[in-house]
C-alpha cells in the first residue's frame, strides 16, 4: 500500500511536470506565426498565435487592383494565415494535452476555414437541404 508521504511525492512530480509542460507550450505558442501571401503575389500577410495580423505587405499589383477586390482579397489571405496558425496551435496543444475536452475546447475556438463558415454542413446528400427549409410557392 502506498504511503502518503510516498502519495504526496508523487503527486509533488506530477505538478512539476504539468508546470514544465506547461511553460513549454506556452514558450512554442509565443513564438509561432503564420505568413501568407496571396495565389498571384499582390499582398502578403503575416499573424501572430492569437491570429491577430501582425503584418501586411503591398506590391505595386495590389495597389492597381479596385477596392473591392483588394479588399476581399486581403480577407481570404489573412483567413488563410488564421486557419495556418490555428492548424500550430492545435498542433502544439495535442502534443501537451492530448485528445479530450481541453483538446476539444481549444479546437472550438479556432478560426474557420477560409470561406467556411461555423457549422457549416459539409457535402452530403443535396435532397435532405430541400426538406431542411422547403421552397414555398404562393
Amino acid at each position: 500500500m502506498e504511503t502518503a508521504a510516498q502519495w504526496l511525492a508523487d503527486y509533488d512530480e506530477r505538478l512539476a511536470r504539468a508546470a514544465a509542460d506547461a511553460k513549454a507550450a506556452n514558450e512554442s505558442l509565443r513564438q509561432m506565426s503564420a505568413t501568407v501571401t496571396s495565389p498571384r503575389g499582390e499582398i502578403t500577410v503575416q499573424v501572430g498565435p492569437s491570429g491577430a495580423m501582425e503584418d501586411i505587405r503591398l506590391t505595386p499589383a495590389a495597389r492597381a487592383m479596385e477596392a473591392e477586390k483588394l479588399a476581399q482579397l486581403i480577407l481570404t489571405t489573412s483567413q488563410e494565415a488564421q486557419r495556418k496558425v490555428g492548424a500550430q496551435v492545435v498542433e502544439i496543444m495535442t502534443e501537451y494535452v492530448g485528445e479530450g475536452p481541453a483538446l476539444d475546447f481549444v479546437r472550438a475556438n479556432m478560426p474557420p476555414a477560409a470561406g467556411v463558415e461555423p457549422g457549416a454542413r459539409s457535402g452530403g446528400d443535396e435532397d435532405d437541404d430541400f426538406f431542411d427549409g422547403p421552397v414555398v410557392i404562393v
